[in-house]
């Protein structure tokens, strides 16, 4: 007798059968590359990483549910602030990147914006020309980075990070309420505390 043939299943009087497992979803994709330092160009592939928290403001598809206001959910972002040097507010603003990334947020979620000089990243991509650099903003596929001499071109984002690295005490004032406007759900700030307080005229 061939241990492959199966007899007829017998079903006891109880009523209870063996429960069939489920199949498990496929293994999560590795986390896409974050565009931290120029090299070489990144893999294309869109993110697969799904936020844990689903974005208050997303600019996806227009159509309510319920009534047919189409305004932005949040009235005003929650502001955080983490104090750093000029020098160290871009390295700042990289730690907070990664931890968003760690704790669930899509790379598309994120804006980064510098108030000095440019991010590694928008210098090295800008050198391959301004159309090439607006359609990755546009793909919303990674985290994208832009001076604050741009971001008034950039979409809103559920989050925006600004990392006062520099600039005058105007880049900083036009760049903050600016980044401010474009962030749906969050705005985190890496700069001097007493500067960004004065500038946004709020206490975080």
């Amino acid at each position: 007798m061939h241990e492959s043939a199966q007899g007829p299943r017998a079903t006891p009087a109880s009523g209870r059968s063996t429960p069939t497992p489920r199949p498990v979803p496929g293994p999560r994709p590795a986390a896409p590359p974050r565009p931290g330092r120029p090299g070489p160009a990144r893999p294309t592939p869109p993110a697969q990483r799904t936020p844990r928290e689903a974005a208050p403001a997303t600019p996806a598809s227009g159509a309510g549910t319920g009534s047919g206001a189409a305004a932005p959910a949040p009235a005003t972002p929650q502001i955080q602030l983490i104090p750093a040097t000029a020098e160290g507010a871009l390295d700042a603003a990289e730690e907070a990147v990664d931890l968003l990334l760690d704790t669930g947020r899509a790379p598309g979620d994120i804006l980064v914006v510098t108030t000095g000089d440019r991010h590694p990243w928008a210098t090295h991509e800008l050198s391959f020309g301004e159309v090439s650099y607006w359609a990755q903003h546009d793909s919303r596929d990674d985290v994208f980075h832009a001076a604050a001499a741009d971001a008034g071109r950039a979409a809103t984002r559920p989050v925006v990070v600004v990392a006062v690295n520099g600039g005058s005490d105007d880049a900083a004032a036009g760049a903050l309420p600016l980044a401010l406007s474009r962030a749906g759900a969050l705005l985190i700030v890496c700069g001097d505390p007493q500067r960004i307080n004065s500038v946004l005229g709020v206490g975080v």
